[in-house]
């Protein structure tokens, strides 16, 4: 770009001469210049060409830039919403600009062409920087490009992200419901129920039923489940009596079990072996009398 300005620079100056030179001509022949002179016209818009070659120059600047940028991001995927927004809006300016280099520099080649005399210097210069906007306008649609493919993988991300999560919370859910109905069912597993009580009480709620030169018969099929108290096999492992006596009533294996006595005498049912203990039953049935 500095020698596209020296060599611009240079070829005003050869036309600054040359002009000088017609100018004098014309003078000692006693004629004005004519107004269709072109190297006249372009060096009454040196000031404008020499602009933009300056403006384009730091249009290149502004592009390095920005391409630096999306090189240092790597990954536009990982940028925030408003950080690859802010990088678009950076990019639709810089091609509005673009578009306005353009035009002036359209305008700036039609008063040259207006001209009756042609100044190839100055001809190459203009296409140069025509080339040059174009490359530009070329490397913004580019970064466009690498924006929007940007956004598009984000799209497919986010959209295979709330696929995952959604898969994700059904297999939490069904995990968790499947433990909850594992907890569920261990605990039914291990529900117990047992009832303490005199051979009236244990009569009284159906709990068994004999009587004089009849066997006694343990939980008849209409026996009370309400009277006896729910436990954890895992947990229960002694029943206070509350009597000087105790017997098991229901099948229990004798080896799974003893009675014992407190410090005052009063029977204490010991659960010594739980699975054999509860084997054949979950319900006990205690007579203390």
């Amino acid at each position: 770009m500095k020698k596209l300005t020296y060599t611009l620079l240079a070829a005003l100056a050869i036309g600054a001469t040359a002009c000088d030179s017609k100018k004098n001509t014309y003078e000692g022949a006693g004629h004005a210049p004519t107004a269709s002179d072109s190297l006249q016209v372009a060096l009454a818009n040196q000031d404008s060409l020499l602009n933009l070659v300056s403006d384009i120059s730091e249009g290149m600047a502004q592009i390095k830039q920005l391409e630096n940028i999306l090189a240092s991001t790597g990954d536009l995927t990982t940028e925030s919403k408003d950080r690859r927004q802010q990088i678009r809006d950076d990019m639709m300016a810089i091609q509005q600009t673009l578009q306005q280099r353009r035009e002036r520099l359209a305008e700036l080649e039609k008063r040259l062409n207006a001209s009756d005399s042609n100044n190839k210097t100055l001809q190459r210069t203009i296409e140069t920087l025509k080339k040059q906007i174009a490359d530009q306008e070329g490397t913004i649609e580019g970064l466009r490009g690498e924006l929007a493919q940007a956004n598009i993988n984000i799209e497919r991300l986010t959209a295979t992200t709330d696929s995952l999560n959604t898969a994700v919370k059904d297999v939490t859910e069904a995990k968790d419901m499947a433990q909850e109905e594992a907890v569920k069912l261990t605990n039914e597993l291990n529900t117990c129920y047992y009832v303490v009580g005199s051979n009236k009480e244990l009569k009284e709620a159906k709990i068994i039923e004999g009587g004089f030169l009849r066997k006694t018969k343990v939980l008849p099929e209409d026996f009370q489940v309400n009277a006896f108290l729910k436990a954890d096999k895992r947990t229960l492992t002694t029943i206070p009596l509350h009597s000087k006596k105790g017997k098991v009533m229901t099948q229990q294996p004798k080896n799974s079990y003893q009675i014992d006595e407190d410090a005052s005498g009063q029977k204490i049912l010991k659960i010594t072996d739980p699975a054999a203990f509860w084997n054949k039953s979950n319900y006990l049935v205690i007579q203390i009398d």
